[in-house]
């Protein structure tokens, strides 16, 4: 019996490791599978298409490589929470993720060794376009219109260098900040009670 169960075991390792792998390997914003909205419950909804439409991945030198990881749903993330302490009572705030192309690029001419490497320059800045509208408590559009979020010198500032340090979306998560300080400029007593 005891010779028995290490070859069990063996057997049940060889069954489950593909289930394993599977698990482990990292999401694709493309996946059928991955969420396309945020904030269906709260006072910030962000939603969005097929982000193989996306600029980052219809002119990226890596197609593959610029899929991986959920940095769309990432970035809706961010927008829904900054936005939501900005908004008055009852306002409503509906965001269509249009287009987004991340800070950086991947070079192909540097050879196969370095294909998965994103370089992030001056001539490769971030881009978010979007769609939005804003409502009242009664569900009057109070704005509505489609921006697209641009900053050139996004290597020059420091403001996201410090919050985001650590964040591979540190530039893009600067630019939806900067819009929301313009589109909803709150009041201190609003972002207080935000934030508790």
């Amino acid at each position: 019996m005891r010779a028995l169960i290490p070859g069990l075991m063996l057997c049940l390792l060889c069954l489950l490791w593909p289930l394993a792998a599977q698990a482990a390997t990292p999401r694709h914003v493309t996946d059928a599978a991955a969420p396309r909205t945020v904030g269906t419950d709260g006072p910030v909804l962000v939603q969005w298409g097929d982000p193989a439409k996306f600029t980052e991945l219809t002119h990226s030198g890596n197609r593959w490589e610029a899929a991986r990881g959920n940095w769309v749903f990432e970035l809706a993330e961010h927008l829904a929470s900054q936005a939501s302490p900005r908004l008055a009572d009852g306002q409503r705030l509906e965001v269509d993720i249009v287009d987004i192309d991340l800070a950086g690029d991947y070079e192909p001419w540097r050879g196969p060794r370095l294909s998965d490497t994103r370089y992030v320059r001056d001539i490769y800045p971030p881009q978010i376009t979007l769609s939005y509208r804003l409502l009242d408590a009664q569900g009057q559009v109070l704005e509505s219109q489609q921006q697209t979020l641009r900053d050139l010198g996004f290597l020059h500032g420091s403001g996201s260098m410090v919050r985001y340090r650590n964040d591979s979306l540190r530039h893009e998560k600067r630019l939806i900040d900067r819009w929301l300080q313009q589109a909803l400029p709150a009041t201190s007593g609003q972002l207080a009670q935000g934030r508790k």
